[in-house]
């Protein structure tokens, strides 16, 4: 990796811990090494402490998104969001600015740094330090100190979460007790031995019908005093073991026999096993009493997000910002506002850019031609999720619910609670598959030879002529191309459209010796036609077969509409308001008067103007 590279991704790593780790939905890559160095062009003031145009650069040139636009709407949108995050840095210094850090602390990690980069050698890490910004090993040092006081700020904040209730944990069992399993198990023998071979000759006698057991205990290497019991004999029978207790490989054969029967040989760790499942125990929900340790640590984990969460919005409550270099004069309205609580617009613009189709959309096109379909379909549905989740608070406040978590998490675990008593009955699966038999639909196969012809005419007159014998050879006697296809299953697009459908969706097949004729179809001017053996016709699998898969895509479109239903209508109890389109106007204004200039190349030439902060939730 490259000095300056690498150097880059570690120095990183503070803020990206902070960023990404504790604070929730914030754009990953604005976290990359953002200084606090003073020199430079003043840009902002955040409080009276200067942000200089050459820090707002750096996030905007080390993040690929960011810096493909610098003017139009989306340019306008990366500023608001370069500047947000930039100021929530500095409003984070600020906060753990009494933190104490001891100056070893800091010289370790510092120490720590260098010697991953290979750069103990003073000047090299002189260089390096210059390449990032900062004028002196001190000033780097300062930074690292910083770095270190906010998370020691952030682990006070979380230590002094509450701790989880009764009430809520045994709410989050029954909103994920689906998700809490016990795993599955097997009851099982096994036969382990030194060399394929004998594997392979103990393998056929198994399948012979030979007892099991009397083999394992003649030539197992391993449990052959229990007839090759996986887990110690209980009552005559082998105790179950999970899938732990096997080699990777063996327990993935062992695992995928749910009706039992014997696997195959399985090459292990110089060994080869044949594993005997007797019985298959599929994971089952554990009790609240089993999940309660897992269960308490994550809803202590969403308990301390909560408090990081609140921690951040009161940081911004009073935010004074001044602009002090015109060309990063930035605008970060209010987008929603929820039973009085303000939605910053910088909070959707972070959003849309975390958004993959955001992404796809920016490596399709333009960001000037990508601007009106992001504003028009892209923003809206995140407006609106961004109301929800500022809304779920309440909702959990006024319907006494006992959820915790942040409010995104709020919103999930909203959903599940509306979605909580959601049941799939026998005849709902019944219904779907009635419905659906194409979703279970076995394709039909074959094995194809294809003939062309020129003239339809003579195509039509082969298929009339040709009774037995060789198809290619009296094909190409006919004038035709023959191409051999060979095993061909439907819709695999081996074949053209057409021909797929005279082959396998009619009943016009006309016999023809030891296979069958399709009809002539036409494909681009010319004439083909099909000759088909070995044909297994399409079939629907079992229900019996397909009864579980159909229940669980049931029950997961039963529970979002459920889910989405108690929200929607929970909603309609708190006073909401978007202002997306306001807000989309306001800027088309903003950007049609302003004349592109690349932010820090301009001096300021007026005084400093204040920049109001979206108000704060309260």
């Amino acid at each position: 990796m490259n000095r300056t590279v690498a150097i880059r991704v570690l120095l990183g790593l503070f803020a990206v811990l902070l960023i990404v780790a504790l604070v929730f939905n914030f754009l990953p890559a604005l976290s990359n090494l953002n200084s606090s160095a003073s020199s430079g062009t003043p840009a902002l003031k955040v409080n009276g402490e200067t942000v200089t145009s050459q820090e707002l650069d750096k996030i905007r040139t080390q993040n690929p998104v960011l810096g493909s636009a610098s003017t139009g709407v989306l340019g306008d949108d990366f500023k608001t969001l370069i500047v947000d995050q930039q100021v929530l840095q500095v409003l984070l210094r600020q906060a753990a600015k009494d933190e104490k850090v001891d100056r070893s602390v800091v010289n370790d990690q510092v120490t720590q740094i260098r010697k991953q980069n290979n750069l103990t050698d003073n000047a090299a890490w002189t260089n390096a330090l210059k390449s990032q910004g900062y004028g002196s090993d001190s000033a780097f040092r300062e930074y690292v100190r910083s770095q270190l006081a906010i998370q020691a700020k952030a682990k006070a904040i979380q230590s002094a979460a509450p701790k989880p209730t009764d009430a809520q944990l045994k709410l989050y069992y029954t909103l994920n007790s689906a998700s809490l399993l016990n795993d599955p198990k097997i009851v099982a023998r096994a036969i382990v031995v030194a060399d394929k071979t004998k594997a392979d000759a103990l393998l056929k006698q198994a399948q012979g019908g030979a007892d099991f057991a009397q083999l394992a205990t003649a030539n197992s290497l391993e449990n052959k005093d229990r007839g090759g019991a996986l887990g110690p004999v209980e009552n005559g029978a082998p105790r179950p073991v999970a899938q732990v207790a096997l080699p990777t490989e063996v327990g993935t054969a062992a695992f995928a026999k749910t009706t039992g029967g014997l696997t195959d040989v399985v090459a292990s760790g110089g060994k080869f096993y044949i594993v005997k499942v007797e019985k298959y125990i599929a994971a089952a929900p554990k009790t609240f009493e089993e999940a309660k340790s897992t269960i308490t640590d994550a809803v202590t984990t969403q308990l301390k997000n909560q408090a990081i969460e609140s921690w951040l919005d009161s940081l911004k409550q009073n935010v004074k910002i001044e602009t002090v270099d015109p060309t990063w004069k930035f605008s970060n309205p209010t987008v929603a506002v929820v039973n009085g609580q303000n939605v910053p617009y910088a909070e959707a613009v972070s959003n849309m850019i975390a958004n993959q189709q955001f992404s796809a959309l920016l490596q399709q096109a333009p960001a000037d031609q990508a601007a009106p379909l992001v504003n028009s379909f892209l923003k809206p549905t995140i407006v609106q999720q961004l109301i929800q989740q500022y809304a779920a608070p309440i909702i959990v406040k006024n319907q006494k619910i006992a959820l915790a978590g942040t409010r995104a998490e709020l919103l999930a675990g909203l959903n599940a609670y509306g979605a909580r008593d959601v049941k799939v009955s026998d005849a709902d699966v019944l219904a779907f598959y009635n419905s659906n038999q194409a979703q279970f639909k076995n394709p039909a196969k074959a094995t194809v030879s294809e003939a062309v012809f020129k003239d339809k005419q003579q195509a039509l007159a082969f298929r009339q002529d040709f009774k037995s014998g060789d198809f290619t050879a009296a094909a190409s006697k006919a004038g035709a191309t023959v191409s051999e296809r060979g095993a061909v299953t439907e819709g695999d697009q081996k074949l053209n459209t057409a021909l797929d459908k005279a082959v396998f969706a009619t009943t016009r097949l006309q016999s023809a010796g030891e296979g069958s004729l399709s009809d002539v179809v036409e494909n681009g001017g010319k004439f083909s036609l099909a000759y088909v053996t070995d044909l297994v016709k399409s079939s629907v699998k079992p229900l019996a077969s397909v009864q579980d898969t159909i229940r669980t895509q049931l029950l997961a479109q039963k529970k979002s509409a459920a889910g989405t239903a108690f929200v929607t209508t929970q909603l309609k109890t708190i006073k909401t308001q978007d202002l997306l389109s306001k807000v989309l106007a306001d800027q088309t204004k903003r950007v049609a008067v302003v004349k592109p200039t690349t932010p820090g190349s301009t001096p300021a030439t007026t005084a400093p103007t204040t920049t109001p902060s979206t108000p704060a939730n309260k």
